[in-house]
């Protein structure tokens, strides 16, 4: 298998809320809280709705969900032909397999779940042992099933709408159809369970909603919305008559029941269609999802009963086009979409999200009108835009470049908006923009005061203004900076020197006061320029070429210093690591390269089936980001060299790069397919060996204290020594045999048949009184294995290792044999390399409590110079290794320097 990068690792995506597939809401009893679930492609998200937090991420799906329900103990998610239920979000719990086609509705029924596929197959299904119970087919050119509902108190009852008007009641438990509704010429879009009973209510794609009694098969009332099909309805339940209904363009209608009319609407509460909408059990609130990216919750407290907005998570909701980490925790990212809107995504919590709002010609106007006229204003997306942190308290902090526009506009980190200022110079101010206009803005750079924004222009003009008061001060050159469209620009941190690359394959460098029309220097390069990249902290900037190449200049000496080779199409993006050692670039062959800048070689490269556009690395260095096209999200990946070794080497840049997937489908929570093969392999547990080779020196596994407080023994008794001497008990012990009487008297009977026996024991001259370690001792004569006498002592106490060695003496009950056995032992240890520290410290015990033994008995004496020779020869190996080890390390710093 080809591995991945060596750098980078997949780690999460950022920008996700929702899509098209309709929300679910859940209550659990422990949390005492309403969870909303809403999916995002290939994963479903679960928050809390009281702040709206994420609590959890679903495991990712083979493909994208196709349909999504919920019921009080699981969430139920279709994959193409494939049910999965999942359990507290993230746990999967059962798999139902066996439709033929896309499943696109479901259904929660008891313990049952139901399920229909686009070949209008229905399945009933027992949850818990899922297997499938009943199955039903419809004919699709008469009755292709919409919408399924279950009416209350409708016992084994299911309701099914068909995309030809009609409406069928079925019986699950014996599969029979028990009634056939004609309905209204028109597609059942959905249908909810009104509050009073027998009462459906019918979402048509006329527009229509028709508040049907399945019992007397008659309409109780009927509504017509003005803004088409009817996408997603729902029913107040804390006492108000409200009904909810949501329509394609985004717009929401209230319906009073009792006065049957429009009670209130929400104009343009969803730039896309209302897919999901649902009213909270018995609260004022509203909950909606929509395929624009957004998650909202409404309250109705206004004084007209209308809602307003209480919550939001939201997302961009067309793909991002341009992203940098912006101030120097790195915790920060503010990212362009193509709908002109620039967002700040957290990496450490969503709940810090914010929206800096949508680019508009006239910001306020475009607060109070409706959606139509706000289109009129909305400014094309933002392709390019540069940050600093300085003075962003002040004021603006950000300023970006729209797709075919010349103006600049400004926004505010701070303030969390657009700024009021627009970008353009003198010379194009008597044009008309929108329309006769030519020149637009190809590039920007904000220097590093943030007080100046340097922007170049496709006839070749260079201009500085100033950012707080968006005021034109400079142009470069005379009169142009660049014959032809200027393609980048660059300041270094000093705000010396400015550097402007055009596509007349030339790099020019200006005095940043503007006084000189003629460059300082001007260098040649033989392909046309795409891009230049600036390291805030050093003097290095990045150019790109239109022929794919990389190019390092350094700013001080004005000369290109570096030159890579290997991407092949065009470059989108190149960004710093933060210590400004390694470059890494993207480009639309969908590989993504790092490139070592002073050994000026490529080091590590992946390829991903979507292009990336843009990227930017993290100012700590943790994380880099990027956005690929036509993806809503932001995707992170961890920088590996962080928190692990990695050993790099150079790579060639004609080596076909590994593929890797992005990392919202980097996920193990689901496995469609069991290898209990490859499991069990994986799940195998290493388990290093006790000794790596015979010829290195192995310690022990035990504590320290296990063997070095054997030499403070006599400190140690000292320290636990009783300061008092113990006491005599005043009355004998209750345990003594006592007579019966009236007076109590002790019971000396045994005593005196014991003494009127007068046995008399006669020990043997050879009988020795060998405590249980010294019987193990004795028994190693024959064999001299002492594997089970090293690990005996090991078991031991420090206290209980002392006391043992003392008892090997012959005055207290051992052997000069038994003290010849324990040094054979020790030296069995030194041979062996094992247990070398235990081995010195039995040792020492043992001389330092016998050495008047070992002077005078021949045996012990015979044993010294054998014991003298296995340490020595132990030691000198392991100085040796040590000696050599510190040399090497010594050199190679010496080496460093």
């Amino acid at each position: 298998m080809v591995q991945g990068s060596k750098v980078f690792a997949p780690h999460r995506c950022l920008g996700y809320v929702s899509n098209h597939i309709p929300l679910q809401l859940r209550y659990i009893k422990n949390r005492k809280e309403h969870l909303i679930v809403t999916c995002a492609g290939k994963f479903f998200l679960t928050y809390g709705i009281s702040h709206f937090s994420l609590l959890s991420v679903s495991g990712i799906h083979p493909s994208d969900i196709t349909c999504m329900t919920s019921d009080t103990y699981h969430i139920y998610t279709a994959c193409e032909n494939v049910i999965y239920a999942w359990r507290r979000g993230t746990e999967l719990k059962h798999v139902y397999r066996g439709h033929a086609k896309s499943v696109h509705l479901m259904l929660p029924f008891g313990i049952h779940l139901i399920s229909i596929d686009e070949g209008n197959k229905v399945k009933v299904w027992d949850i818990i042992n899922e297997n499938v119970l009943l199955e039903l087919l419809f004919p699709i050119q008469s009755f292709k099933i919409s919408a399924v509902a279950h009416p209350k108190t409708y016992i084994n009852k299911i309701l099914f709408g068909s995309k030809q008007g009609s409406m069928q009641l079925w019986n699950v438990n014996n599969s029979k159809l028990i009634y056939s509704f004609k309905g209204w010429d028109s597609s059942i879009t959905c249908l909810e369970q009104a509050p009073a009973l027998d009462v459906v209510a019918v979402g048509l794609a006329s527009g229509k909603i028709i508040l049907h009694n399945l019992k007397y098969d008659e309409t109780v009332m009927e509504f017509v919305q003005d803004w088409g099909l009817v996408t997603s309805i729902t029913f107040r339940t804390d006492g108000h008559p409200i009904m909810a209904t949501g329509s394609t363009n985004g717009h929401i209608v209230f319906w009073n029941l009792e006065d049957q009319k429009v009670a209130s609407q929400l104009v343009s509460a969803h730039e896309g269609a209302v897919t999901g909408m649902i009213c909270v059990p018995n609260e004022p609130l509203i909950l909606t999802s929509s395929p624009d990216n957004t998650l909202k919750l409404w309250i109705f407290d206004m004084t007209d009963g209308s809602a307003r907005l209480l919550r939001i998570r939201e997302g961009h909701s067309s793909a991002s086009t341009c992203i940098r980490f912006h101030g120097s925790n790195g915790h920060n990212i503010l990212s362009a979409g193509n709908d002109s809107s620039l967002r700040i995504f957290n990496t450490q919590t969503e709940q810090f999200n914010k929206s800096l709002g949508v680019a508009s010609y006239n910001r306020k106007v475009s607060k109070k009108r409706k959606k139509n006229a706000e289109d009129s204003l909305r400014m094309p997306p933002i392709v390019f835009f540069a940050s600093e942190t300085t003075r962003e308290k002040e004021w603006d902090g950000i300023a970006a470049i729209h797709s075919g526009l010349p103006l600049v506009t400004t926004w505010s980190y701070n303030k969390k908006k657009m700024g009021d200022y627009k970008l353009l110079p003198e010379r194009l101010h008597k044009k008309k923009l929108k329309t006769e206009c030519s020149v637009t803005a190809t590039c920007l750079t904000l220097t590093k005061c943030g007080n100046f924004v340097i922007v170049g222009y496709t006839d070749g003009y260079v201009d500085r203004f100033n950012i707080q008061s968006g005021m034109w001060r400079t142009s470069y050159g005379n009169p142009s900076a660049h014959d032809t469209t200027v393609r980048g620009t660059a300041v270094d941190s000093l705000n010396n020197v400015v550097i402007t690359g055009g596509s007349d394959a030339k790099i020019k460098f200006w005095t940043f006061n503007g006084k000189e029309t003629t460059p300082l220097r001007t260098l040649s390069i033989e392909e046309s320029i795409n891009f230049i990249r600036s390291h805030p902290e050093s003097s290095l900037i990045s150019v790109t070429t239109d022929f794919f190449s990389i190019l390092v200049i350094d700013v001080s000496s004005k000369s290109i210093v570096r030159k890579f080779w290997g991407h092949k199409a065009q470059i989108t993006d190149a960004t710093f690591s933060p210590d400004s050692r390694w470059l890494i670039t993207s480009a639309m062959d969908c590989t993504i390269k790092t490139w070592d800048i002073p050994s000026s070689q490529l080091i590590d490269h992946f390829k991903t089936e979507v292009p990336c556009i843009s990227l930017s690395m993290s100012p700590t260095g943790e994380f880099l980001a990027t956005v690929h096209l036509d993806n809503l999200g932001v995707f992170l990946w961890s920088n590996r060299s962080i928190y692990s070794r990695v050993s790099l080497k150079n790579l060639s840049p004609s080596d076909e790069p590994p593929l890797m997937m992005l990392p919202e489908i980097i996920n193990e929570g689901i496995k469609v397919e069991d290898d209990d093969e490859d499991e069990d392999e994986l799940n195998k547990e290493f388990i290093s060996k006790c000794q790596i080779s015979d010829e290195l020196v192995t310690l022990s596994e035990l504590r320290n204290s296990r063997w070095q407080n054997i030499f403070n023994m006599d400190i140690i008794k000292q320290k636990n020594k009783p300061k008092e001497a113990p006491k005599v008990f005043k009355s004998a012990p209750f345990f003594l045999p006592t007579v019966a009487s009236l007076t109590p008297k002790f019971d000396f009977s045994k005593n005196n048949e014991n003494k009127e026996q007068g046995n008399v024991i006669t020990l043997d001259k050879n009988f020795h009184t060998f405590s249980p370690f010294g019987e193990l001792l004795d028994k190693t004569k024959e064999l001299n294995n002492f594997e089970n006498v090293v690990e005996t002592l090991k078991s031991m106490a420090p206290s209980m290792i002392d006391f043992e060695i003392k008892l090997l003496d012959p005055d207290v009950g051992g052997t000069v044999d038994v003290m010849v056995q324990f040094l054979k032992c020790i030296e069995h240890m030194l041979n062996s390399n094992n247990n070398f520290e235990l081995a010195q410290a039995y040792l020492a015990t043992f001389l330092k409590q016998h050495f008047k033994t070992v002077m005078v008995e021949p045996k012990l004496v015979s044993m010294l110079p054998t014991l003298q020779n296995c340490h020595s020869s132990t030691w000198n190996r392991v100085q040796d290794r040590m000696l050599y080890s510190l040399c090497v390390v010594q050199a190679l710093k010496l080496f460093d320097q």
